[in-house]
């Protein structure tokens, strides 16, 4: 199948509070739990067309709520960022985050009851891997017998010593150039100064670094000449193998990797055929940047799948808001050609802008073209971010996360368009308005079509870009068309970034009916998959196809030969 993978972040989802206020506590604004992922909740984003669900922020990371009487060290307020924290300053590699626990002193087992309940529901499971930095205050208290504490055997005279698991600031305390008490008594303390996550050398990080976080040493001399330290084995390498082989035990199904790109190659190509020799089938997504180096991630680091993120998602972007010619949109497939069943399409996910955001595109329907490209261009994965098919803004200003056009990773909060799709858990859209409803139906309409037409699914794919630049009554800034075919059925899709609809003529190069063996089909009965309407259109290298194509919108004509 097709994987369409499902973002949710569990402390938002299923949360009811309506009147959360700004830096509420837990006590105040509520917290979503991994219960409410029930049989119905989970068979609802299955509906959706979802394979995979990502539950993003599973494994425990700083926090400002006090959870001492578990057994739990308190985090200083001022290296936690919001009163949640991020899911990215891991505090115990080993353990469930509790804000997310019915009964916090059973949180494992509740976790290992999602995973139950996602393999039921005919899901799998992805989890986030935070392999580059941890919490400024990193404490396992759930350490297996025989494990030893990250740092535990370090000696922090050294800047850099292959044997540790930090880089420091020797004899330098830590002078963070933000609040470094905020609510309490006194100020933070770090003696030595680590190094922070954000690749900082020195003890001063700012507001704008990721200041609540620690880098990890996998033997890398940073500060002179990058110099590699491999062999022998670094222990953060051993010690990050064992929190991989722990987590694939409880049977999840696959990582997604955190800024994979800042830690070594080497050590992907160390780790990861370890665990799949242990556990057949699990697989692993990089969150890499860097268009240099994808090859090496996949090739060399053994990964999956990689974020398209520099290349499709930017551009889709920048054609969505109109200051990029969707001609743009072939050179994305052609950089990554040889690659392209190992990239992961998206258009939303908790770093980037949500598309009905002002600061995006203001209106979530316009994002419906993309949207097609983004999942039918090819057979490799798309995600979708929680709220997305709903229209979410990320306008609240929650926190520590502002108005930014972004859904907050920081603070709890209860994003509306979520909390009326749960609707207490009965999912019955009485609470969606006209538009939400929708917009649902097109994402589940376009997202199950992925799957459900071979064509989408595992199909062979021709732009047809190059043969209509400069065509006429075909825009090839503002449209864009190619054809998926599999065995005798193909999908022929034109997308129309326009307001107004727009009433074209596609022209079909020889090239295409050579290229897939078709035979020249004049007055060709098409289903339109997106209405189940059928149009008579021509599909012929002779005579150009006349299309009437909705603003924001696609066709998909569905031709069988």
């Amino acid at each position: 199948m097709k994987k369409i993978i499902y973002q949710v972040l569990p402390r938002l989802f299923g949360n009811g509070n309506e009147r959360c206020v700004k830096n509420g506590t837990i006590r105040q604004n509520g917290c979503g739990k991994l219960a409410n992922f029930t049989p119905l909740a989970l068979q609802k984003i299955k509906e959706l067309g979802a394979t995979h669900i990502w539950y993003t922020g599973v494994i425990e990371h700083a926090t400002q709520t006090d959870y001492s009487r578990y057994g739990i060290q308190v985090d200083h307020p001022a290296v936690v960022k919001g009163k949640a924290g991020s899911p990215y300053a891991i505090k115990d590699y080993y353990d469930v985050d509790p804000d997310l626990a019915m009964d916090v002193s059973a949180r494992m087992f509740e976790f290992e009851s999602l995973v139950e309940r996602t393999h039921q529901a005919g899901l799998k499971m992805i989890m986030d891997f935070v392999p580059n930095h941890v919490a400024r205050q990193y404490h396992s208290d759930q350490l297996p017998s025989g494990e030893k504490q990250l740092g535990e055997t370090d000696n922090t005279d050294f800047a850099f010593n292959p044997t540790n698991n930090f880089y420091y600031i020797p004899r330098t305390e830590l002078q963070g150039q933000f609040d470094m008490q905020q609510e309490a008594p006194l100020p933070y303390h770090e003696y030595p100064a680590k190094a922070t996550g954000n690749d900082k050398f020195d003890a001063y990080p700012g507001k704008n670094d990721w200041y609540e976080t620690v880098k990890l040493n996998y033997g890398i001399d940073y500060q002179n000449g990058w110099q590699r330290y491999f062999n022998p084995v670094p222990d953060t390498w051993h010690k990050m193998l064992h929190i991989l082989l722990f987590w694939a035990d409880k049977r999840i199904d696959g990582f997604r990797c955190d800024m994979a790109e800042m830690v070594p190659v080497e050590f992907w190509e160390w780790a990861i055929p370890q665990v799949k020799a242990q556990y057949p089938g699990i697989e692993f997504i990089a969150e890499v940047y860097n268009p240099g180096q994808y090859r090496d991630y996949i090739h060399r680091g053994h990964f999956d799948y990689l974020y398209d993120k520099v290349g499709l998602y930017d551009t889709l972007f920048a054609v969505i808001q109109g200051r990029q010619s969707a001609t743009a949109i072939s050179q994305c497939w052609q950089n990554v050609g040889d690659i392209q069943d190992h990239m992961l399409n998206f258009l939303e996910n908790h770093d980037e802008l949500r598309i009905a955001s002002s600061f995006f595109a203001g209106d979530p329907r316009k994002a419906i073209p993309a949207l097609v490209v983004s999942a039918c261009l090819n057979t490799n994965p798309m995600m979708i971010y929680a709220g997305q098919e709903l229209g979410e803004a990320g306008m609240d200003e929650e926190g520590f996360s502002g108005k930014d056009g972004r859904t907050t990773i920081f603070d709890y909060w209860s994003p509306d368009t979520l909390r009326l799709w749960y609707n207490q858990g009965t999912f019955d859209g009485k609470k969606l308005n006209r538009d939400e409803k929708m917009l649902l139906k097109t994402y589940t309409r376009i997202l199950n079509l992925c799957n459900s037409e071979a064509a989408l699914r595992d199909g062979q794919f021709f732009d047809l870009t190059y043969a209509n630049i400069g065509g006429w009554r075909y825009n090839e800034h503002r449209q864009f068309s190619f054809v998926r075919k599999a065995d005798k059925e193909l999908v022929f899709i034109v997308v129309n970034f326009d307001a107004d609809p727009a009433d074209i003529a596609v022209n079909l190069p020889t090239h295409l009916f050579d290229y897939f063996h078709l035979p020249e089909m004049d007055g060709i009965k098409a289903v339109e998959l997106l209405t189940g309407k059928t149009e008579i259109i021509n599909f012929s290298p002779r005579h150009a196809s006349d299309l009437l194509v909705p603003g924001y919108s696609a066709k998909l004509l569905k031709i069988k030969m």
